[in-house]
């Protein structure tokens, strides 16, 4: 013990900081479930890493009482540490600081922080748990968050930007983790809206809680702003730790090699059986995706909604890959609006960030209806088709059954600078299945036949045996080889490391303007 008084002064203060808005009002977090902010940064952060930004600034404000409320460090803990030993800056807002609220210093942290994000190229983790702007500070909070926005826009693409909603993150709060790459929520403690359920009633009359107007379960399930929703903060900072181990520190950087120890010549035979000889059949494609990865693991993304598509990481090889597959267990595997933003938006991120991108496809085609057509299905498909064309990371695209008409195109084809395109001897490579072709094709025929019936099924036969199969695409060029399904994940892995020097570039701009 030190009787230097300067010093002691010092860890005075800091104790003071680390405090946040003292001992009742964590207390009072503790009893709605929920962590302190410095409580999640060490869950987050590699044991005794993390380093504190501005642990005694003070907000200036001095209107409606906010003098006599003055507590060190603000509402926000802001800092750096590692995860896994890689470098990781991070803020975490403290709800018992004046409820979280943004004012002008909060702002100012966060914006400080980024900028050495950027400028050092590693990645940037966001805790929110906010009651929104702080009121008393009236205009100079909301630029406070318009100067965040900027910062969440220029890093995007430069380096992750991953955001954990831990508990209320309401108005414009909500735009700076829209803008990020990545966004968690904690079930049934946790929730994002522009306008509150006060508001909706007053102004539309309805009566909603907190949780169906923005919980978890709404925003993982129904409107797809939550990536992945966690069951505690625990499980929240777990799995984020666990995303980032497959991500770059930034956009100059390789993904992390990992040797993961499954041999790369790995051969499945189960793969062989995987698909129904009855091609209406559904089957599961995480199925061929856990068969064929390292050690059956894969970090699914957006698991609750457009379940018709799945999207996620995994390692192959070591390497990290992006996994894009078409879902034959969940509407036939057909593309919709909400799956091909979905996936749209993953390959961007993973193109981005060099990580290169796998394809399994089985799509049937485009859902029709006027409810698609009406809700933009050509705008949101041409979403995902230039996210296909833009991208230049190695892209692999493995055929396993259906790949029908414009669908067949946007799926990583060879004619959108697809890298590999291989294909297994169940697939079914044509401009629309069997039944559709012989009914447009045939149609008076088939109108003056005899027994229709009959004639259809000899004639849908005939058209199966002649287009329904790889072996015409393959002929153009158009898939590059045939394989047996055990052999995926090797030729796979062969071809990432044919693949490891690949260059590739767009055209100079400034930046395309991507059908939104």
């Amino acid at each position: 013990m030190t009787d230097n008084p300067k010093i002691q002064q010092l860890r005075e203060l800091k104790r003071q900081s680390r405090l946040g808005g003292g001992e009742a009002r964590i207390e009072t977090q503790h009893k709605k479930g929920r962590l302190t902010a410095r409580e999640r940064l060490d869950l987050l952060l590699d044991k005794g890493s993390f380093r504190e930004l501005d642990p005694f600034i003070i907000h200036r404000t001095t209107d409606f009482g906010l003098d006599k409320q003055k507590i060190m460090s603000d509402s926000v803990v802001t800092g750096w540490g590692t995860i896994d030993g890689r470098l990781i800056y991070v803020f975490s807002q403290d709800f018992t600081v004046l409820g979280g609220s943004l004012g002008e210093v909060h702002a100012e942290k966060v914006v400080k922080l980024m900028d050495m994000a950027i400028k050092n190229g590693a990645p940037v983790i966001g805790l929110n748990d906010s009651g929104g702007a702080r009121i008393q500070e009236g205009v100079v909070s909301l630029g406070g968050y318009a100067d965040i926005f900027l910062r969440n826009t220029l890093a995007s693409g430069v380096i992750p930007q991953i955001s954990a909603i831990m508990g209320p993150c309401a108005g414009g709060a909500v735009y700076s983790p829209a803008l990020t790459d990545f966004i968690f929520m904690v079930r049934n403690s946790s929730y994002m809206f522009v306008t509150g359920p006060d508001v909706v009633k007053t102004v539309t009359n309805e009566i909603v809680s907190f949780e169906d107007l923005g919980g978890a379960s709404v925003h993982s399930e129904t409107s797809g702003i939550c990536h992945i929703a966690a069951d505690s903060e625990a499980d929240t900072l777990f799995l984020i730790r666990k995303l980032l181990g497959y991500l770059p520190q930034n956009n100059m950087e390789d993904p992390p090699f990992v040797d993961t120890d499954d041999d790369p010549l790995r051969r499945d035979d189960e793969l062989d059986s995987i698909i129904p000889d009855d091609p209406s059949k559904p089957y599961d494609i995480k199925d061929v995706i856990l068969h064929v990865m390292d050690n059956g693991e894969f970090f699914e993304i957006h698991k609750n909604y457009a379940m018709n598509i799945v999207v996620g990481f995994a390692r192959l090889g070591g390497h990290s890959v992006g996994i894009v597959a078409n879902q034959p267990a969940v509407l036939a595997g057909v593309l919709d609006i909400e799956s091909s933003e979905k996936a749209g938006r993953f390959i961007r991120f993973c193109d981005s960030f060099n990580i290169p991108v796998i394809t399994f496809e089985d799509v049937p085609g485009f859902l029709p209806g006027t409810v698609q057509e009406h809700g933009g299905i050509i705008r949101s498909g041409a979403k995902l088709l230039y996210a296909y064309c833009e991208a230049t990371v190695p892209k692999l695209t493995v055929v396993t059954r259906k790949a029908y008409g414009g669908a067949y195109d946007v799926m990583s084809s060879k004619h959108i600078r697809g890298d590999l395109n291989l294909a297994w001897p169940t697939a079914e490579i044509a401009v629309m299945g069997p039944d559709g072709a012989v009914n447009i094709i045939f149609r008076r025929e088939l109108a003056n036949a005899d027994d229709p019936v009959a004639r259809k099924a000899e004639l849908v036969e005939e058209y199966r045996e002649k287009f329904a199969n790889p072996y015409v695409a393959a002929s153009r060029g158009f898939i590059d080889d045939v394989i047996e399904p055990r052999d995926t994940r090797p030729r796979l892995i062969n071809a990432l490391e044919m693949l490891s020097n690949k260059r590739d570039s767009n055209p100079p701009k400034k930046h395309g303007n991507i059908p939104l």
